[in-house]
């Protein structure tokens, strides 16, 4: 069955905000350079990570006119991320964002609260069907009250032809045997726990967090999952999850929202990032960063 979108190594660009929380635009441009330039064509702004649930209409229309010009560039396939609390918001960010030129969404349920069968499907339509010249990705996250399965996708790929695919944290073997076996037409990304998994199934994509901070292991795995190459991509699956172990142990004091680590990641990266997250979200502070980078260099000096 032929899938609707490419096998692709998805990456993320974070939006850095100075104290005041308004856009350091210089920074932002540099970092979505310096992705381009480490090899990933396939990027996007405003998942959780990104702030996406944060930003105003302003902040919004302003992000995605620089993103734009970017990475309006050959080879380059770009997604904004859309996260509303309704049906005209989610409507009215995606037909702005494509009027500036961007045909392809990633978005969110709306979570204020759990829809239940008939009202997902209702979503989907409305959104999907208003831009049948887009492609969609749906971003399969708790925060959205109701985490779709499998059998969720099957109606939804049947009903929808412009939803290409999904992005996921699974890890769980069945949760992604059942999420490629109902719909292997829809291109499923999953973190890096859950992509080597995914592959035993098929063809599925890598939806990296540390990209930025270890380019080309991230481009190693993502390799090794293509051409199935399952006598290095397991073992190399268990030494990320000692990096992320690693990674998370300095922050163990409190737990942050997705911004938090994803800034320090791409601080890591030698990008001039502030830590800063919008109101009323906090974001570790320098010692804890600078803590995280010491585990990384005495523990995993390789991967640096």
């Amino acid at each position: 069955m032929e899938v609707r979108y490419p096998q692709a190594l998805l990456v993320s660009c974070e939006i850095p905000w100075s104290e005041e929380e308004e856009l350091l635009e210089e920074i932002f441009r540099s970092e979505v350079q310096e992705t381009l330039k480490k090899g990933f064509n396939h990027l996007y702004v405003f998942g959780t990570a990104g702030e996406g649930y944060a930003v105003t209409m302003t902040q919004f229309k302003q992000i995605v006119q620089i993103f734009h010009e970017e990475v309006d560039k050959p080879d380059v396939f770009p997604m904004i991320g859309i996260i509303g609390m309704s049906t005209g918001q989610v409507v009215e960010r995606i037909a702005f964002a494509h009027d500036v030129g961007f045909r392809t969404f990633q978005i969110a349920l709306t979570p204020w609260g759990e829809l239940d069968d008939d009202e997902y499907m209702i979503y989907f339509s409305d959104v999907c069907g208003t831009f049948p010249d887009c492609r969609f990705i749906h971003y399969n996250l708790p925060r959205g009250r109701r985490l779709l399965r499998g059998e969720d996708y099957r109606r939804l790929a049947d009903a929808i032809p412009n939803l290409a695919g999904t992005k996921n944290t699974r890890t769980d073997v069945g949760d992604v045997a059942n999420l490629a076996t109902n719909s292997p037409e829809l291109q499923h990304f999953y973190g890096e726990l859950g992509f080597p998994i995914g592959c035993l199934y098929g063809e599925c994509s890598l939806l990296s967090s540390y990209g930025a901070l270890f380019p080309n292991k991230t481009k190693e795995f993502f390799h090794y999952g293509v051409e199935k190459n399952w006598e290095q991509l397991f073992p190399m699956m268990a030494k990320y999850e000692r990096v992320m172990t690693d990674f998370d142990k300095p922050t163990l004091a409190r737990e942050g929202i997705d911004g938090c680590y994803d800034k320090m990641i791409v601080r890591g990266s030698g990008i001039d990032m502030p830590l800063k997250l919008l109101s009323p979200y906090q974001c570790f502070d320098l010692e804890v960063y600078e803590a995280v980078m010491e585990t990384m260099r005495s523990l995993h000096p390789d991967w640096n």
